[in-house]
């Protein structure tokens, strides 16, 4: 529970930090009201719509409002949409995250047998062969790799469709190009990690005392070689949270990746804020889970 208490408490202060950033910077890239109000518009119409919103104050007496609301989860109303721009975010955010947890599984099923084959055969042709493929899999640019699947299933061979939601063929297309890309780098990490613990001696034990190939690659080996794998796949979840407006924008998925980019061009602060601090309340949620999982994976690490 110290543990725990100590990483909550420092999450509350990152989370504070980074919405002071991100607040200041949005603020001062540029003013929304010119955006959102017709060339035509007169000074005094500018004037009146910045004082109804309170954007004339002074940008730390703003953020000194915005902290007040922000107790409450209170991010204030999307200047475009005019709606609350928590509940615009986490009406999206189911999209990102079926997309995100599919393709950490799909990655993982693929990486993770992949890799212990890899390094059991070790220096062999069929090594080569997987390591070349994860190499390749991995320098793949996501959209590159999303619009070859396109063209191949959905416009030449009609299998797919190229967009949407809608049913579970939808999804086939952005998460296996998501699965794929994620897929060569836990291929590298679990054959390394594996290479490294595989000539130790409790392994040369065990194998001796005549266990089961399967018992000793299970047991033995993979356990200790999780931690690795455990912390790859974490950035790789890092990585699709914060990249899938990629993957949802070649794809025409509405997720939280689109929204947020929209409201960065519309400057339409709420959303801004209310996105990255969801976004990085699961990111940090995620690497305190990874960090408990180290405990319980290998008994010798501490919390």
């Amino acid at each position: 529970m110290t543990y725990l208490s100590h990483r909550i408490a420092q999450s509350l202060v990152v989370l504070l930090l980074l919405t002071f950033i991100v607040f200041t910077i949005i603020n001062l890239s540029g003013d929304p009201v010119r955006l959102l109000l017709p060339p035509d518009a007169t000074q005094e119409d500018v004037q009146t719509l910045r004082t109804a919103w309170g954007l004339d104050d002074p940008l730390l007496v703003r953020y000194g409002r915005f902290l007040t609301q922000l107790v409450r989860l209170d991010f204030g109303r999307s200047l475009q949409l005019r709606q609350p721009a928590l509940a615009l975010v986490l009406e999206r955010l189911p999209t990102t995250l079926t997309l995100a947890g599919f393709s950490i599984v799909g990655a993982t099923l693929i990486g993770l047998p992949a890799g212990m084959f890899a390094a059991t055969k070790r220096g062999t042709l069929a090594d080569k062969v997987v390591s070349s493929l994860a190499l390749l899999g991995q320098s793949m640019p996501v959209f590159w790799l999303g619009i070859m699947g396109i063209l191949l299933f959905a416009v030449r061979l009609g299998w797919l469709p190229a967009s949407g939601q809608d049913t579970w063929r939808h999804w086939i297309l952005p998460i296996g190009t998501l699965s794929i890309f994620l897929a060569g780098s836990i291929v590298r990490v679990t054959r390394t990690s594996i290479l490294e613990v595989i000539s130790q001696p409790y392994v040369r034990t065990a194998r001796a005392k005549g266990v089961l190939p399967r018992v000793v690659i299970w047991k033995h080996i993979l356990r200790n070689a999780s931690v690795p794998i455990v912390t790859q796949i974490g950035l790789q979840m890092r990585f699709v949270m914060g990249g899938s407006v990629i993957t949802e924008s070649v794809f025409a998925l509405p997720g939280l990746g689109r929204l947020l980019v929209r409201s960065v061009f519309a400057r339409d602060y709420p959303i801004v804020v209310a996105g990255v601090f969801v976004t990085a309340a699961l990111l940090i949620a995620v690497n305190i889970l990874i960090d408990i999982s180290y405990a319980k994976l290998n008994p010798r690490v501490s919390l």
